[in-house]
């Protein structure tokens, strides 16, 4: 393919996802959003006369005494975000046994949330990890600055396979020191990422979408098959014909997920599952509704 050829398909392919992402953004998250992520605190906006019901702790004193009636102090939201969309592009993620891989599936969550985020007035940044931080893209406003995310989310080619959720998120506290919204977009199969995990939700509100795929569950009774280590490139036969193999499949599939669940409750990090079949629009919004009551 010709390089022109190249960015005509690139342009296309990201105008597609602008398309379809921007869409659900506008029609479906935005709100949903704004309400799940309410801002850092609430600045102080002017003082106004005591009126029954208020707080007693919003009294502001020295206006009080100065004019003899009290006075509360009105506040309102920071609603001005930092959103940060941490991406898995390690070798397991271009697994994908239905009409998407997970990750067409990362690129397009990550492109709703930053359509959401912008949408809001709130700032979006980048970092494509592997076993190493690939790619940083500081956060930044803007319809052209979102276009230039999707379009490294379609093009980037990273240059490893492997998986460290550790470095990426150590990588994350140390580039970003304000306090944001992190959304860590990974199949979270790597190891020993506790710690990380929860010194990256005290730093910053860490919310995990664990990608998925149907056939990472289920073994298809089609006889004798080779398997492939995405991250490692090992090689090995499998008899899927095999019931006993299958039901083993499954178990260990299942004993992974409860592992990644456990961990997650443990660190305290909200999370929802993604996946290549059922897609990411409900389970996005059961997670912002349930925050949203929290």
């Amino acid at each position: 393919m010709t390089s022109a050829n190249h960015t005509k398909e690139l342009l296309k392919k990201v105008r597609l996802i602008e398309l379809k992402t921007r869409g659900l953004s506008d029609q479906i998250f935005s709100g949903e959003y704004h309400s799940a992520f309410k801002g850092r605190g609430m600045a102080f906006s002017e003082v106004r006369e005591y009126s029954p019901g208020d707080e007693v702790r919003t009294i502001d004193w020295n206006v009080t005494a100065r004019f003899g009636q009290p006075f509360v102090k009105v506040f309102e939201e920071e609603r001005e975000l930092t959103v940060m969309l941490v991406a898995d592009l390690s070798g397991s993620e271009d697994f994908g046994s239905t009409d998407m891989s997970k990750r067409e599936l990362v690129t397009e969550v990550c492109a709703t949330l930053a359509f959401s985020a912008i949408k809001n007035n709130d700032k979006v940044g980048l970092i494509l990890f592997t076993d190493r931080v690939e790619k940083f893209i500081p956060p930044k406003k803007g319809r052209s600055h979102i276009l230039r995310i999707v379009r490294e989310l379609v093009e980037f080619r990273p240059d490893r396979r492997g998986t460290d959720i550790t470095d990426a998120l150590r990588y994350l506290n140390n580039v970003i020191k304000k306090r944001s919204i992190a959304f860590l977009i990974s199949d979270m199969m790597d190891e020993g990422m506790e710690d990380a995990l929860k010194i990256a939700n005290r730093r910053h509100d860490l919310v995990v979408l664990r990608t998925g795929d149907p056939r990472e569950n289920e073994l298809p009774n089609i006889g004798l098959v080779q398997f492939v280590d995405p991250e490692t490139g090992a090689q090995r036969w499998v008899d899927t014909g095999n019931a006993r193999v299958r039901k083993t499949y499954r178990a260990e599939a299942l004993k992974r997920q409860a592992r990644t669940r456990d961990l997650l409750r443990r660190t305290g990090v909200d999370h929802a599952v993604i996946d290549t079949r059922e897609g990411y629009v409900r389970p996005l919004m059961e997670l912002f509704r349930k925050r949203d009551r929290a």
